[in-house]
Protein backbone atom coordinates (compact mmCIF):
# COMPACT_ATOMS: atom_id res chain seq x y z
CA UNK A 1 0.00 0.00 0.00
CA UNK A 2 1.39 3.38 -1.04
CA UNK A 3 1.05 6.45 1.75
CA UNK A 4 2.15 9.66 1.78
CA UNK A 5 4.44 8.72 4.55
CA UNK A 6 6.63 7.20 2.31
CA UNK A 7 7.22 10.35 0.38
CA UNK A 8 8.08 12.61 3.67
CA UNK A 9 11.89 12.25 3.62
CA UNK A 10 13.81 13.09 0.60
CA UNK A 11 14.05 17.06 1.36
CA UNK A 12 12.28 17.46 -1.61
CA UNK A 13 9.12 20.34 -2.05
CA UNK A 14 5.97 19.55 -1.18
CA UNK A 15 4.91 20.31 -4.95
CA UNK A 16 7.18 17.15 -6.03
CA UNK A 17 6.09 14.83 -2.83
CA UNK A 18 2.69 15.83 -4.21
CA UNK A 19 3.55 14.74 -7.42
CA UNK A 20 5.47 11.61 -7.39
CA UNK A 21 2.63 10.54 -4.46
CA UNK A 22 0.07 10.95 -7.21
CA UNK A 23 2.42 9.52 -10.05
CA UNK A 24 2.57 6.54 -7.82
CA UNK A 25 -0.83 6.26 -6.69
CA UNK A 26 -2.25 6.21 -10.14
CA UNK A 27 -0.24 3.70 -11.33
CA UNK A 28 -1.03 0.94 -8.08
CA UNK A 29 -5.00 2.22 -8.51
CA UNK A 30 -4.34 1.21 -12.14
CA UNK A 31 -3.17 -1.70 -11.61
CA UNK A 32 -5.05 -2.65 -8.94
CA UNK A 33 -8.60 -1.44 -10.40
CA UNK A 34 -8.96 0.35 -7.58
CA UNK A 35 -11.40 3.15 -7.88
CA UNK A 36 -11.17 5.13 -4.63
CA UNK A 37 -7.38 4.95 -5.28
CA UNK A 38 -8.32 6.81 -8.47
CA UNK A 39 -10.73 9.46 -7.04
CA UNK A 40 -8.00 9.97 -4.29
CA UNK A 41 -5.79 10.83 -6.90
CA UNK A 42 -7.98 13.52 -8.56
CA UNK A 43 -8.52 14.71 -5.21
CA UNK A 44 -4.45 15.02 -4.37
CA UNK A 45 -4.06 16.67 -8.59
CA UNK A 46 -6.82 19.65 -7.14
CA UNK A 47 -4.25 20.57 -4.82
CA UNK A 48 -1.65 20.25 -7.01
CA UNK A 49 -3.38 22.73 -9.59
CA UNK A 50 -4.15 25.51 -6.13
CA UNK A 51 -0.56 25.02 -5.38
CA UNK A 52 0.93 25.18 -8.62
CA UNK A 53 -1.27 27.32 -10.23
CA UNK A 54 -2.30 30.21 -7.92
CA UNK A 55 -2.26 33.54 -9.71
CA UNK A 56 -6.05 33.67 -9.40
CA UNK A 57 -5.68 33.87 -5.44
CA UNK A 58 -4.03 37.41 -6.08
CA UNK A 59 -7.48 38.35 -7.26
CA UNK A 60 -9.47 36.08 -5.44
CA UNK A 61 -8.08 37.71 -1.89
CA UNK A 62 -8.42 41.22 -3.26
CA UNK A 63 -12.12 40.85 -3.54
CA UNK A 64 -12.59 39.20 0.00
CA UNK A 65 -10.26 42.72 0.91
CA UNK A 66 -13.03 44.21 -0.24
CA UNK A 67 -15.12 42.93 2.61
CA UNK A 68 -12.78 43.65 4.86
CA UNK A 69 -12.49 47.59 4.03
CA UNK A 70 -16.70 47.07 4.51
CA UNK A 71 -16.15 45.90 7.86
CA UNK A 72 -13.85 48.06 8.89
CA UNK A 73 -16.20 51.00 8.23
CA UNK A 74 -19.10 49.78 9.17
CA UNK A 75 -18.04 47.51 12.04
CA UNK A 76 -15.39 50.00 13.76
CA UNK A 77 -15.76 49.10 17.27
CA UNK A 78 -14.41 45.73 16.85
CA UNK A 79 -11.50 44.08 16.42
CA UNK A 80 -11.03 41.89 13.59
CA UNK A 81 -8.53 39.42 11.49
CA UNK A 82 -9.07 38.14 8.09
CA UNK A 83 -6.66 34.57 7.20
CA UNK A 84 -6.85 32.78 4.16
CA UNK A 85 -5.03 29.25 3.49
CA UNK A 86 -4.46 26.41 1.56
CA UNK A 87 -5.39 22.70 2.93
CA UNK A 88 -1.87 21.64 4.34
CA UNK A 89 -1.37 18.58 1.98
CA UNK A 90 -0.89 16.32 5.89
CA UNK A 91 -4.44 17.60 7.17
CA UNK A 92 -5.85 16.86 3.69
CA UNK A 93 -4.83 13.75 3.21
CA UNK A 94 -5.85 12.90 6.64
CA UNK A 95 -9.46 14.35 5.86
CA UNK A 96 -9.72 12.61 2.98
CA UNK A 97 -9.37 9.31 4.35
CA UNK A 98 -10.90 10.38 7.16
CA UNK A 99 -14.06 10.39 5.40
CA UNK A 100 -13.34 6.94 3.98
CA UNK A 101 -13.28 5.91 7.58
CA UNK A 102 -15.95 7.67 9.14
CA UNK A 103 -18.48 7.30 6.15
CA UNK A 104 -17.81 3.34 5.89
CA UNK A 105 -17.89 2.39 9.63
CA UNK A 106 -21.30 4.53 10.13
CA UNK A 107 -22.51 2.72 7.39
CA UNK A 108 -21.41 -0.90 8.72
CA UNK A 109 -22.53 0.04 12.36
CA UNK A 110 -26.11 0.90 10.50
CA UNK A 111 -26.62 -1.80 7.86
CA UNK A 112 -23.94 -4.56 8.89
CA UNK A 113 -22.84 -4.34 5.54
CA UNK A 114 -20.64 -2.06 3.57
CA UNK A 115 -21.80 0.51 1.78
CA UNK A 116 -21.93 0.21 -2.27
CA UNK A 117 -18.73 1.61 -4.06
CA UNK A 118 -20.92 4.37 -6.21
CA UNK A 119 -22.29 6.02 -2.75
CA UNK A 120 -18.65 5.83 -1.26
CA UNK A 121 -17.10 7.66 -4.38
CA UNK A 122 -19.83 10.87 -4.08
CA UNK A 123 -19.35 10.97 -0.70
CA UNK A 124 -16.05 11.95 -2.01
CA UNK A 125 -16.50 14.06 -3.96
CA UNK A 126 -17.64 16.83 -1.52
CA UNK A 127 -14.69 18.52 -0.44
CA UNK A 128 -15.01 21.78 -0.65
CA UNK A 129 -13.21 23.77 1.47
CA UNK A 130 -9.22 23.20 -0.06
CA UNK A 131 -9.33 26.93 0.47
CA UNK A 132 -10.80 28.75 2.98
CA UNK A 133 -11.16 32.08 4.23
CA UNK A 134 -11.65 33.05 7.75
CA UNK A 135 -12.87 36.09 10.13
CA UNK A 136 -12.37 36.35 13.83
CA UNK A 137 -13.67 39.01 15.67
CA UNK A 138 -13.41 40.29 19.14
CA UNK A 139 -15.34 43.08 20.99
CA UNK A 140 -12.41 45.21 23.08
CA UNK A 141 -13.03 44.78 26.97
CA UNK A 142 -13.65 48.86 26.94
CA UNK A 143 -16.51 48.95 25.62
CA UNK A 144 -18.27 45.94 27.31
CA UNK A 145 -16.66 45.19 30.90
CA UNK A 146 -19.02 42.14 31.52
CA UNK A 147 -17.89 39.16 30.02
CA UNK A 148 -21.54 37.40 29.52
CA UNK A 149 -22.61 40.45 27.71
CA UNK A 150 -19.68 41.19 25.34
CA UNK A 151 -20.18 37.37 24.44
CA UNK A 152 -23.70 38.06 23.65
CA UNK A 153 -22.75 41.18 21.09
CA UNK A 154 -19.48 39.04 19.62
CA UNK A 155 -22.58 36.69 18.39
CA UNK A 156 -24.78 39.58 17.35
CA UNK A 157 -22.31 40.77 15.25
CA UNK A 158 -21.09 37.62 14.11
CA UNK A 159 -24.60 36.68 12.83
CA UNK A 160 -25.08 40.31 11.57
CA UNK A 161 -21.96 40.13 9.70
CA UNK A 162 -22.65 36.69 8.36
CA UNK A 163 -26.39 38.37 6.79
CA UNK A 164 -24.52 40.78 4.30
CA UNK A 165 -21.37 38.91 3.46
CA UNK A 166 -23.57 36.70 0.70
CA UNK A 167 -25.04 39.02 -1.19
CA UNK A 168 -21.62 41.14 -0.61
CA UNK A 169 -19.26 38.25 -2.22
CA UNK A 170 -22.46 37.37 -5.00
CA UNK A 171 -22.02 41.21 -6.26
CA UNK A 172 -18.27 40.21 -7.22
CA UNK A 173 -18.43 36.96 -8.95
CA UNK A 174 -18.62 34.25 -6.54
CA UNK A 175 -21.91 31.82 -5.99
CA UNK A 176 -23.32 30.92 -2.55
CA UNK A 177 -23.71 27.33 -2.35
CA UNK A 178 -26.37 25.78 -0.43
CA UNK A 179 -25.77 23.63 2.75
CA UNK A 180 -28.78 21.47 1.77
CA UNK A 181 -30.09 21.00 5.35
CA UNK A 182 -26.44 20.19 7.18
CA UNK A 183 -26.30 21.75 10.23
CA UNK A 184 -29.03 24.32 9.41
CA UNK A 185 -29.34 27.40 11.83
CA UNK A 186 -31.81 28.06 14.75
CA UNK A 187 -30.82 31.17 15.57
CA UNK A 188 -33.18 33.98 15.24
CA UNK A 189 -30.16 35.94 14.30
CA UNK A 190 -29.72 34.80 10.73
CA UNK A 191 -31.74 36.16 8.18
CA UNK A 192 -34.02 33.74 6.47
CA UNK A 193 -32.78 35.07 3.20
CA UNK A 194 -28.96 33.28 3.79
CA UNK A 195 -30.06 30.20 6.71
CA UNK A 196 -29.81 27.52 3.71
CA UNK A 197 -26.35 28.92 2.79
CA UNK A 198 -24.67 28.40 6.15
CA UNK A 199 -23.89 25.55 8.33
CA UNK A 200 -23.99 26.58 11.71
CA UNK A 201 -21.78 25.20 14.34
CA UNK A 202 -22.79 27.72 16.68
CA UNK A 203 -26.28 26.42 17.25
CA UNK A 204 -25.10 22.95 16.60
CA UNK A 205 -21.58 22.95 18.56
CA UNK A 206 -19.37 19.80 18.39
CA UNK A 207 -18.72 17.82 21.26
CA UNK A 208 -15.58 19.29 21.46
CA UNK A 209 -17.17 22.37 21.30
CA UNK A 210 -16.15 23.94 18.33
CA UNK A 211 -18.04 26.46 16.74
CA UNK A 212 -18.39 28.62 14.22
CA UNK A 213 -20.38 29.52 11.18
CA UNK A 214 -19.28 28.24 7.56
CA UNK A 215 -20.03 28.86 3.67
CA UNK A 216 -19.37 27.53 0.86
CA UNK A 217 -18.49 29.61 -2.36
CA UNK A 218 -17.98 28.84 -6.12
CA UNK A 219 -15.75 31.74 -7.25
CA UNK A 220 -17.01 32.04 -11.02
CA UNK A 221 -13.47 33.29 -12.27
CA UNK A 222 -10.72 30.99 -11.07
CA UNK A 223 -13.67 28.14 -11.32
CA UNK A 224 -12.95 26.49 -7.65
CA UNK A 225 -14.54 26.33 -4.53
CA UNK A 226 -13.92 28.42 -1.66
CA UNK A 227 -14.82 28.26 2.19
CA UNK A 228 -15.61 31.16 4.51
CA UNK A 229 -15.43 30.98 8.04
CA UNK A 230 -16.91 33.34 10.83
CA UNK A 231 -16.12 33.23 14.75
CA UNK A 232 -15.48 35.01 17.59
CA UNK A 233 -11.93 35.23 19.12
CA UNK A 234 -13.10 32.64 22.14
CA UNK A 235 -14.39 30.39 19.39
CA UNK A 236 -11.04 30.45 17.49
CA UNK A 237 -9.19 29.71 20.47
CA UNK A 238 -10.94 26.48 20.79
CA UNK A 239 -10.68 25.34 17.52
CA UNK A 240 -6.91 26.19 17.08
CA UNK A 241 -5.66 25.96 20.97
CA UNK A 242 -8.28 24.50 22.72
CA UNK A 243 -10.36 20.92 23.33
CA UNK A 244 -11.02 21.22 19.87
CA UNK A 245 -7.55 20.92 18.30
CA UNK A 246 -4.42 19.71 20.36
CA UNK A 247 -6.21 18.62 24.05
CA UNK A 248 -8.84 16.41 21.60
CA UNK A 249 -5.86 14.76 19.75
CA UNK A 250 -5.71 11.44 22.05
CA UNK A 251 -9.40 10.73 21.62
CA UNK A 252 -9.58 11.70 17.79
CA UNK A 253 -6.81 8.37 18.34
CA UNK A 254 -9.17 6.60 20.24
CA UNK A 255 -12.25 7.33 17.97
CA UNK A 256 -9.78 5.70 15.08
CA UNK A 257 -9.12 2.40 17.24
CA UNK A 258 -12.18 2.18 17.70
CA UNK A 259 -13.29 2.39 14.49
CA UNK A 260 -10.69 0.17 13.00
CA UNK A 261 -11.60 -2.41 16.05
CA UNK A 262 -15.22 -2.87 14.76
CA UNK A 263 -14.98 -3.61 11.32
CA UNK A 264 -13.29 -6.69 10.73
CA UNK A 265 -9.79 -6.58 8.91
CA UNK A 266 -9.77 -8.16 5.58
CA UNK A 267 -12.96 -7.25 4.34
CA UNK A 268 -13.02 -3.99 3.13
CA UNK A 269 -9.97 -3.35 1.18
CA UNK A 270 -10.90 0.75 0.95
CA UNK A 271 -11.52 0.65 4.81
CA UNK A 272 -8.12 -1.22 5.40
CA UNK A 273 -6.01 1.45 3.76
CA UNK A 274 -8.10 4.27 4.46
CA UNK A 275 -7.51 3.29 8.34
CA UNK A 276 -3.41 2.90 7.85
CA UNK A 277 -2.82 6.10 6.07
CA UNK A 278 -4.94 7.81 8.74
CA UNK A 279 -3.05 6.04 11.35
CA UNK A 280 0.61 6.73 9.42
CA UNK A 281 0.08 10.77 10.12
CA UNK A 282 -1.34 10.30 13.51
CA UNK A 283 1.83 8.86 14.48
CA UNK A 284 3.76 10.60 12.17
CA UNK A 285 6.99 12.13 14.30
CA UNK A 286 7.45 15.91 12.73
CA UNK A 287 10.98 16.04 13.99
CA UNK A 288 12.23 13.55 11.60
CA UNK A 289 10.39 14.80 8.35
CA UNK A 290 13.02 16.09 5.43
CA UNK A 291 11.06 18.33 3.45
CA UNK A 292 12.23 21.50 1.87
CA UNK A 293 10.98 24.75 3.66
CA UNK A 294 9.89 22.45 6.95
CA UNK A 295 11.01 21.81 10.08
CA UNK A 296 10.42 20.98 13.90
CA UNK A 297 11.53 20.34 17.11
CA UNK A 298 8.83 18.53 18.23
CA UNK A 299 5.19 17.87 17.14
CA UNK A 300 4.16 21.16 18.79
CA UNK A 301 7.05 23.24 17.74
CA UNK A 302 6.84 23.59 14.29
CA UNK A 303 8.09 26.17 11.75
CA UNK A 304 6.37 25.32 8.56
CA UNK A 305 7.08 27.72 5.34
CA UNK A 306 5.95 25.19 2.68
CA UNK A 307 2.01 24.59 3.92
CA UNK A 308 2.92 20.95 4.51
CA UNK A 309 1.50 20.99 8.34
CA UNK A 310 -0.29 24.08 9.19
CA UNK A 311 -1.76 25.68 5.24
CA UNK A 312 -0.01 27.69 2.40
CA UNK A 313 -0.84 31.06 4.22
CA UNK A 314 -2.86 33.14 1.39
CA UNK A 315 -3.62 36.20 3.07
CA UNK A 316 -3.62 37.97 6.75
CA UNK A 317 -5.43 41.37 7.41
CA UNK A 318 -5.83 42.57 10.93
CA UNK A 319 -7.91 45.20 12.04
CA UNK A 320 -7.49 47.10 15.65
CA UNK A 321 -10.72 48.88 17.11
CA UNK A 322 -10.38 52.33 16.27
CA UNK A 323 -11.59 52.94 20.05
CA UNK A 324 -9.88 50.06 21.52
CA UNK A 325 -7.57 52.17 23.55
CA UNK A 326 -10.19 54.32 25.16
CA UNK A 327 -10.93 54.40 29.02
CA UNK A 328 -7.94 53.02 29.93
CA UNK A 329 -7.33 52.70 33.62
Amino acid sequence: MISLNDYLYSGDTVLKILKKYTRDLQISAEQNRNEVDRLHCVFLKRISDLLEHNDFLTAQSQKIREFYKYMAKEYSQLSFTFKGRIKSLIRAETKFNGYIVEYIYDYYTDHGDYPPLEELKQKLNGFRDLIAYRIVISMPKCHIRDDREREKEEIRNLYAIANVLKDFLEERGFRAEPAFGVKESTSSLLSESVRQYYRDYICHAKRDGYRSLHITFFDESAKCYMEMQLRTKEMDDIAEIGPANHLGYEKKQESERARRDAVPAGENIYFDEACERVRKLQELDLAKVDVNMFSAADNNLINDGCGLYRGRLILPYEHLSRFQNDLID
